[in-house]
């Protein structure tokens, strides 16, 4: 028999639901969109046929509905890793634990999560306005390090090459591999690159207003590496810790950029609003 998880751990609100997301089990759909910007779950959830489920709690929205026969929810995170160590838990909670009992379900059930982000890019050719999926998600913040897990072979080696070329004192990298089939599948659709996933939006990404960052070649740093043939493309706040979240609790995840932003030459997007609702349509039709 299972050990029951205490209430100091899993937390729930007076009517049963889980604590942040305010969700029952019942409301959530096992194909998940994650979004950072509230706002940005009914700009994904007007192109569904039905909506049965609309619920909010703090940044964390939720709608979930149809299209067609096809049932997804749609998620808001937030801004951060911090913010996807709770998500994805009450995700996982939600899929495989029983609520009422406390105990983790016997056969586990494999999320697909979907995220729908922007992002600025790292090379040249990555333009404004493109989009691009993430084959790797490297951490530069520190979740990870938290959570006890085991790198292989490949992942160790790849590591090792980002540390020597990076070289960032303080930060301790970890790496995971986009988990399961979404990548094949999108990768029909889109160019894919490793995706570096900063801690936050000024230094942590090589910006300065008045506070000056420690690394002002950061941007050069990650533009340069190179391992197995890859090229960090791109960075922004939460793909390292979905994949690697994702990985951990068996679930299938990808990270889809909408470039907003091009670091390198210093251009920024005329028109945000299309390009993200160019990209939530097309990853609509993608599902």
């Amino acid at each position: 028999m299972s050990t029951l998880i205490p209430e100091s751990e899993l937390v729930l609100n007076n009517d049963g639901s889980i604590y942040h997301l305010h969700l029952l089990p019942e409301e959530l759909a096992e194909t998940i969109i994650l979004v950072g910007d509230q706002n940005r779950v009914a700009e994904v959830s007007k192109h569904f046929d039905k909506i049965e489920v609309k619920k909010s709690k703090r940044e964390f929205i939720t709608h979930t509905g149809y299209i067609g026969s096809k049932r997804i929810s749609v998620v808001s995170t937030g801004i951060g890793t911090d913010n996807i160590d709770i998500v994805l838990n009450e995700l996982d909670a939600l899929a495989n634990i029983n609520l009422n009992t406390r105990e983790v379900k016997a056969v586990p059930i494999s999320l697909e999560l979907i995220r729908i982000g922007t992002s600025g890019s790292l090379q040249n050719e990555l333009k404004v306005d493109d989009t691009l999926i993430s084959s790797y998600g490297l951490g530069l913040d520190s979740l990870m390090q938290f959570y006890d897990y085991e790198e292989n072979d490949e992942i160790s080696n790849m590591l090792n090459t980002i540390d020597e070329q990076l070289e960032l004192l303080f930060v301790n990298p970890y790496l995971f591999k986009a988990p399961g089939e979404l990548f094949s599948h999108f990768g029909k659709y889109f160019n894919s690159g490793i995706t570096a996933t900063c801690c936050g939006f000024y230094a942590p990404q090589g910006r300065m207003l008045r506070a000056e960052a420690k690394y002002e070649d950061l941007i050069k740093r990650l533009s340069n590496i190179e391992v197995n043939g890859l090229r960090v493309t791109n960075f922004e706040m939460e793909t390292a810790a979905i994949y690697g979240m994702a990985t951990l609790l068996g679930h299938q995840a990808i990270s889809v950029n909408a470039i907003l932003a091009n670091r390198v030459n210093h251009t920024f997007s005329h028109n945000p609003d299309l390009v993200i609702e160019n990209t939530i349509k097309k990853v609509l039709e993608i599902i």
